[in-house]
């Protein structure tokens, strides 16, 4: 499991409109394309493989800065801009991550496609809480969009990185280590925050008890016999709400890890389902938290 999560902090507000969101997501591009345009640009002969792989990354993120605009234009007449963002859009490309990768000794082609990875999945999340929180229909829809394309790239960086890997050992590996601890880790964490949001349901006012009800689904608490109405409520409710949290954190790391790791495509979109409904799930549940206090 990850020791940090992909987002230093998830998006400070919901976005408002489809101008705010291309917005953010031309900001967020236009960094990356420069941030991994100086790296494209490094001299050093032993950097060579490591730059190759910023050259193709620059320029995808230039392209996409491009499609961008043109979806602007074409949604409401105009490009992105600045005077459209309400705050400051979430660094999906950290300045500090491509400074370790510049300065150390050790940097290889699979070091800096096992980076760029990690960018799509933390762009992915960006995105999947944006979609949570959007209260516009057209919003929601282009947030979701966006985490979709976020996941494609993922997939089409992991290939290059599985390559990178192969040819730097100079052997066909036989595949990534199973995640049957993991997967079970998290049916039991399921388990663990299907109770706790009950419980913290059972305190709620009535607006989040019907929003945190709708997170379980009748089918979930009927099938399971701890969660009834005789279920004894013992615990403080902002302990409750801590450790709800926290299991949720905890699956969206698992669940992304997964799709890390995943070595078919049967598997991979899987864990990226998972990942994507425990996203918006914990998305809500802090949104629910925030309103509840």
């Amino acid at each position: 499991m990850r020791s940090e999560p992909l987002l230093a902090a998830e998006p400070p507000a919901p976005v408002r409109n489809i101008g705010e969101l291309y917005a953010i997501a031309f900001t967020q591009t236009e960094r990356a394309a420069e941030r991994y345009g100086k790296l494209a640009a490094a001299g050093d002969e032993a950097f060579e493989p490591v730059r190759c792989v910023f050259e193709v990354l620059s320029q995808q993120q230039r392209e996409r800065a491009e499609a961008i605009e043109q979806a602007s234009i074409a949604a409401i007449g105009r490009a992105p801009a600045q005077a459209d963002l309400r705050w400051m859009p979430t660094d999906l490309v950290p300045a500090d991550e491509l400074s370790d990768l510049k300065n150390s000794l050790l940097s290889t082609a699979y070091g800096a496609w096992a980076l760029a990875v990690r960018h799509r999945e933390r762009a992915f999340v960006f995105w999947t809480y944006v979609a949570a929180r959007a209260e516009a229909g057209a919003v929601r829809a282009t947030a979701e969009s966006m985490a979709r394309e976020a996941l494609h790239d993922g997939n089409l960086l992991r290939r290059e990185r599985r390559l990178a890997w192969r040819t730097e050992r100079k052997e066909t590996l036989g595949g990534d280590a199973p995640a049957a601890a993991e997967l079970s880790s998290a049916a039991l964490l399921e388990s663990l925050l299907l109770k706790d949001i009950y419980r913290w349901s059972q305190d709620a006012p009535a607006p989040q008890q019907r929003h945190l009800l709708s997170l379980i689904g009748d089918g979930a608490r009927s099938s399971n016999p701890e969660v009834d109405n005789t279920l004894p409520h013992t615990e403080a409710l902002d302990q409750i709400k801590r450790r709800a949290l926290r299991h949720a954190e905890q699956l969206s790391a698992i669940y992304l890890d997964e799709a890390d790791k995943a070595v078919d495509q049967s598997r991979l979109e899987l864990a990226q389902q998972l990942a994507a409904r425990s996203i918006a799930r914990l998305a809500d549940l802090r949104a629910i938290a925030s309103q509840t206090g």
